[in-house]
């Protein structure tokens, strides 16, 4: 590690530990040369999950896309902003488990709209019908059966 104020290469670690919310590693340093201390602090290298959309553009993994859906489908339910948050980060920590780089459009959709479904029925048929997007009542209707036939057993 490079000293900040000498530029000389060599430093010996006096302190480690992690932060806070354990996303890094902060380390107290001392120049060999000039014996000033700096903090560095090491962080893991995180690949960017790319979402595939169905005309097979890429784009960056967006949580606020997933967000912005969940408001709408929530919209008028009693759903906390806590919970629509903690869904959010659900979704992208199952998204970065079983995924490494890349993820299609429809498989995210339906990462959300399972864990929707067990969150808010209505928010979960409103969040379906836009993102599955029913061709007709028929297919609407077959949706709302499953949901029921679910509540009775």
């Amino acid at each position: 590690m490079k000293c900040p104020f000498c530029n000389h290469n060599e430093d010996k670690v006096i302190d480690s530990r992690e932060t806070a919310e354990s996303t890094a590693v902060r380390r107290r340093r001392e120049c060999i040369n000039c014996g000033k201390r700096f903090t560095t602090y090491e962080y893991i290298e995180k690949t960017p999950l790319m979402v595939i959309k169905k005309d097979g553009r890429r784009e960056p993994f967006n949580r606020q896309k997933i967000l912005n859906g969940l408001l709408k489908a929530c919209e008028k339910r009693p759903v906390s902003m806590e919970k629509m948050e903690s869904m959010v980060s659900e979704v992208e920590l199952d998204v970065q488990k079983k995924f490494e780089q890349e993820i299609e459009s429809r498989q995210l959709g339906e990462i959300v709209v399972e864990k929707l479904a067990k969150l808010d029925d209505v928010a979960y048929v409103r969040f379906a019908s836009v993102y599955r997007q029913f061709k007709d009542i028929n297919q609407f209707m077959r949706e709302m059966r499953e949901i029921l036939s679910k509540k009775i057993k």
